[in-house]
């Protein structure tokens, strides 16, 4: 068992779990490892611990803290376990250094720091949960970072009265953000020998008149929409795929969009614009759906009595998964998001021991319903 909080967090750094989606600039991927550390730990804390596969090697790790009577609502402190890509980091991604008062790695900030805190004051307060309103759930979920394959399995196959998705907020109560709709866009061409392009044609051709409309008609309008307090939506292109080899024209190219929506909005006219762009452009998507959990929600309540306010947030998390499956959800955590993805990733120990003190006074707010 770790001394503190701090060392804690620098064993969870010293395990990699980097989401193997797109370029993970290491061979550490996937959150088996990770997921069997927080097993060990639970246990020692008197949880009841389950491992759910999601995808081979990559499980949901899942704890349920016995309560003294039954049918009490649950409680779900829920951040994930993997990470996003460590390419191009300027520091070692999972050496856990504590310099200059910061624990530094991959998901210091994003998002072990969060699982340090809750299971610190979870460690701290363990002669109280048995005591609570409240049965205290902890759910470790792989794959945030790409799709929440992982909450969306848990909101499918258990129920929770409320969620606590673990993310980096500054211990403020993100109860709404936008959502997150990836657009795949495919072109197809003819391939030919390059010395006779005008016998092909050319797929990266026509998807530049796609980008082209993404940037210079879609992006500007969707400036006019506006939500209360999330603004206005936004759309970045993220990926471009495209051709074998310099001397074959590409028969195939394809591109990944990044839209970040507000309640209300519809993708469907953008489609149409871009399929008039680039007639017969193949068009599939994932969405999930903008998060939103009212500020006057009991437990919002709670959490707002030790000290955090409700904020808008313009990213996308497991709580807006949990949300659409009717749970009320809303994310929180130590450690600021602008440390989320960096070259440095770091978090501050202040940070760290003062998102322990606040999940252990939320605990105590629970007792004192």
């Amino acid at each position: 068992m770790p001394a503190n909080v701090t060392e804690l967090l620098q064993e969870l750094i010293r395990i990699p779990s980097v989401n193997p989606d797109g370029d993970p600039g290491t061979d550490g991927v996937g959150e088996q490892a990770l997921a069997e550390y927080l097993a060990v730990f639970l246990k020692k804390l008197g949880a009841e611990v389950e491992m759910h596969e999601v995808q081979p090697g990559r499980p949901n790790v899942v704890g349920r803290f016995p309560a003294k009577a039954s049918g009490r609502p649950k409680l779900l402190f829920a951040p994930h376990t993997d990470t996003v890509s460590v390419g191009g980091m300027t520091i070692d991604p999972f050496g856990g250094v504590v310099r200059n008062k910061r624990v530094w790695g991959r998901g210091a900030s994003d998002t072990k720091g969060s699982i340090a805190a809750m299971l610190w004051a979870l460690k701290e307060s363990k002669s109280l949960l048995p005591k609570l309103p409240w049965e205290i759930w902890f759910a470790g979920l792989m794959g945030e970072e790409a799709g929440q394959p992982g909450a969306k399995a848990l909101a499918k196959r258990m129920r929770f009265d409320f969620v606590i998705a673990g993310e980096p907020t500054e211990l403020q109560i993100v109860n709404t953000t936008k959502g997150c709709a990836w657009v795949t866009l495919r072109t197809a061409g003819r391939a030919v020998h390059a010395s006779a392009p005008d016998l092909g044609d050319n797929a990266i051709y026509a998807m530049a008149d796609v980008i082209r409309c993404l940037r210079d008609e879609i992006a500007p309008s969707l400036k006019a929409l506006r939500y209360p307090v999330l603004g206005s939506p936004t759309m970045s292109v993220g990926t471009v795929r495209g051709g074998t080899k310099a001397n074959i024209v590409p028969d195939s190219c394809e591109v990944v969009v990044d839209f970040r929506t507000i309640p209300g909005q519809e993708l469907g006219p953008i489609f149409t614009r871009l399929r008039k762009a680039s007639p017969g452009i193949g068009i599939s998507h994932t969405i999930s759906k903008p998060l939103f959990t009212a500020p006057y929600h009991p437990s919002i309540l709670a959490l707002q009595e030790c000290g955090a306010r409700c904020v808008g947030a313009p990213w996308f998390c497991d709580a807006g998964v949990f949300s659409e499956a009717r749970m009320p959800a809303v994310a929180l955590g130590p450690g600021s998001i602008a440390q989320a993805h960096t070259k440095d990733e770091y978090i501050s120990i202040a940070d760290l021991e003062a998102g322990v003190k606040f999940f252990k006074r939320f605990l105590r707010e629970l007792a004192a319903d």
